[in-house]
């Protein structure tokens, strides 16, 4: 056990967040926190790391114990560069080479001048600081800072640039990135998977996967706490609740607890009135004998150990999506579309030949890595921006509703009331009050300016004007992010009511498991088709990989769940298909020869892997007996000796951490 808390207590004012909050950590726990927003689940992770003080009790945490903080605000310099904040981490390793290349100096020039015991002591300090260096990964830390960067979308181009030029998603892909390069004991991980797209998210998953220390995580991603945690602290009316398992195992368990208590609730409710109600008829008896039963019926009836009414379901939002009138059956129709900025050797080329046929009805997930184009693909079907290239169609009667990630479309000076009755005049302000209760704006709250609301209440607000709009075609940026798992599944579930049709950006996996009939991968050369949900996108999609055939947008057709093909096959015969494999389908001919290719690929990739460990091991077995030969006391007497090997201790470094960044990239593939 490496922490211990007991009757954690905190509130602000009269509001109380956490109440007599107890729990143990043991070394390699991985826990997940939720509640909704506001629980008091960043309260507690900065209570644990020191930043605040509980109002009552106290926890237990080893001094020796090293702790990384990743906050949802970071506290990088803004005048720093980004290669700059991650190079600051290894400060002690830079002062040792410092220091080793002063004590180089000096050995040479007391060896010069003759004072060779001096030279000597100098010498064994250098040794000891040089083992030290070695330990704590001094060949190596240039390495994963050059990997870990990669891993979150760094590459050389934004070493130089000034942290205060970086957008939120940049900073907090930063902030991760140099909380991974300090290893601590103990990961306090708060909302790590905001901004982040697909392709790092699963890297960072794979990454804490193969972390030794413990983790706590404060986190709405589900399906990311599906495969990082093993157990749930729950915050729910300021008491915590322990669960074993990730998310998937605690939504089961804490689904059937609640049944539990409330049949147990309900059948005690049933038999306390059906004790009043005979209490009530001996009453109405008016005899002595009848009165005296009733008595004791009473007494036996307050002496009853109560069953507590179970906690209701924490208030929900209550949304529903209505048209005001429908679309026809083309919603969206586009070819050979294409978009960048700039001009000269400074455009930058977002994205060409994109295709879309979106029919009414339809969920479109659209996926792919960030600053790929997918906010600049919803703005031009939303005709705010045009492309530079293609041909756009919109359909008959489509009136599009935009959820702007970033809800900018909002006024800040404006009260959550006024931004809704500027915009929809004709409901009263009654009206309003009672639309916002139903999205959890209650009493006062309605009168919060929109520039002092979180996160999750923008969110929030941004669905209440979206439900308003009556809009037939719903088109949504990242809608998810900033909203605690309760709104996630009421939003989800109104969707799927939804009649209309949708596109939506989003990297939230658990919502890409349950709401695309149709996922769409934007890349630079267009679009990638894929019929199902976000299990069977990456299934193809690896498929597709070892095949190299990762472009081919026809390649799944046959298979998918529920395409025309698939139903033909199994004998629905709908849109006039007919049974068969398709025009998708391999031969086994063909299936064979990629399997041949991919396991050929494997072998390159095995050997090419184990090329470059032998060459690590023979450097680093360079790099000692470069350093055992500069120990020797001949060596420090001949300066040009001593030099010779500086040099060649220089260039071993330089190909020490080439093989390094080499070995990094090949564990990527």
């Amino acid at each position: 056990m490496i922490i211990s808390a007991k009757g954690i207590t905190k509130a602000y004012g009269d509001d109380v967040i956490l109440d007599g909050v107890s729990f143990h950590v043991s070394e390699g726990d991985r826990i997940g926190i939720v509640g909704i927003n506001g629980a008091g689940k960043t309260t507690l992770l900065r209570i644990l790391a020191g930043e605040m003080d509980a109002d009552a009790g106290d926890f237990f945490m080893p001094q020796d114990l090293t702790i990384g903080y990743l906050r949802q605000n970071d506290r990088f310099r803004s005048e720093n560069t980004v290669i700059e904040e991650a190079t600051n981490i290894f400060s002690d390793l830079i002062e040792m080479e410092e220091e080793i290349t002063r004590l180089n100096s000096q050995v040479s020039r007391l060896s010069e001048e003759g004072r060779y015991d001096e030279a000597e002591d100098l010498m064994i300090t250098q040794q000891q600081i040089g083992e030290t260096y070695r330990n704590r990964g001094g060949f190596t830390y240039r390495s994963r800072i050059t990997g870990i960067l990669r891993s979150m979308a760094f590459d050389e181009s934004f070493y130089d640039k000034k942290i205060d030029t970086l957008s939120g998603g940049e900073r907090t892909r930063l902030a991760l990135a140099c909380l991974l390069l300090e290893k601590p004991d103990v990961l306090f991980l708060d909302e790590p998977t905001n901004h982040l797209d697909i392709g790092t998210l699963k890297w960072l998953e794979q990454y804490l996967k193969s972390y030794t220390g413990t983790m706590i995580i404060v986190s709405h991603d589900r399906y990311f706490l599906d495969s990082t945690v093993n157990r749930i602290f729950e915050i729910e009316n300021h008491r915590l609740h322990i669960y074993d398992g990730g998310y998937t195992a605690y939504a089961e368990k804490k689904r059937q607890l609640r049944e539990e208590q409330l049949r147990k609730y309900s059948k005690q409710q049933a038999e306390i009135r059906r004790q009043e109600d005979m209490i009530r008829l001996m009453k109405q008896r008016g005899t002595e004998k009848f009165a005296k039963r009733a008595l004791s019926r009473e007494k036996r009836l307050d002496a009853m150990e109560r069953v507590e009414r179970p906690d209701s379901m924490q208030k929900k939002m209550k949304i529903f999506f209505k048209e005001n009138f429908k679309s026809g059956g083309d919603v969206y129709y586009a070819e050979d579309i294409s978009k960048g900025f700039g001009y000269g050797s400074n455009r930058k080329q977002l994205f060409e030949h994109v295709d879309l046929d979106i029919k009414r009805g339809e969920r479109i997930c659209i996926v792919g890595p960030n600053g790929i184009g997918k906010t600049t693909l919803l703005r031009i079907l939303m005709e705010e921006i045009k492309p530079d290239s293609g041909y756009l169609k919109k359909g008959h009667n489509v009136e599009p509703g935009y959820y702007d990630q970033a809800q900018e479309r909002m006024t800040g000076s404006n009260t959550l009331l006024e931004e809704l009755t500027d915009s929809f005049r004709l409901y009263s302000d009654t009206e309003m009050r009672s639309i916002l209760g139903r999205f959890l704006f209650t009493d006062d709250t309605v009168f919060l300016k929109v520039s002092d609301l979180s996160g999750g209440e923008k969110a929030r607000l941004s669905l209440v004007k979206l439900m308003l709009s009556g809009a037939n075609v719903l088109i949504m940026d990242e809608p998810t992010n900033h909203l605690d798992i309760n709104s996630k599944e009421v939003f989800e579930d109104a969707l799927m009511d939804f009649p209309g049709a949708m596109i939506i950006v989003s990297h939230d996996r658990y919502f890409l498991n349950k709401i695309p009939t149709r996922i769409l991968e934007l890349g630079r050369n267009g679009i990638t088709e894929y019929l199902g949900k976000y299990d069977y996108y990456e299934e193809k999609k690896q498929k597709l990989q070892a095949s190299g055939k990762a472009y081919l947008k026809e390649m799944n057709r046959d298979e998918a769940p529920g395409s025309t093909a698939a139903n033909a096959e199994a004998g629905s015969g709908s849109d006039g298909a007919s049974g068969g494999a398709g025009d998708g389908a391999l031969s086994s001919a063909e299936e064979r020869k990629l399997r041949k290719e991919k396991e050929a690929e494997e072998r390159r990739l095995r050997r090419k892997k184990e090329s470059i460990e032998a060459e690590i091991e023979k450097l680093e077995e360079e790099a000692a007996e470069l350093a055992a030969e500069l120990e020797k006391p001949e060596i420090a007497a001949d300066p040009e000796k001593l030099s010779a090997i500086s040099r060649k201790m220089e260039e071993n470094k330089e190909k020490l951490d080439d093989c390094y960044e080499k070995w990094v990239e090949l564990q990527e593939i």
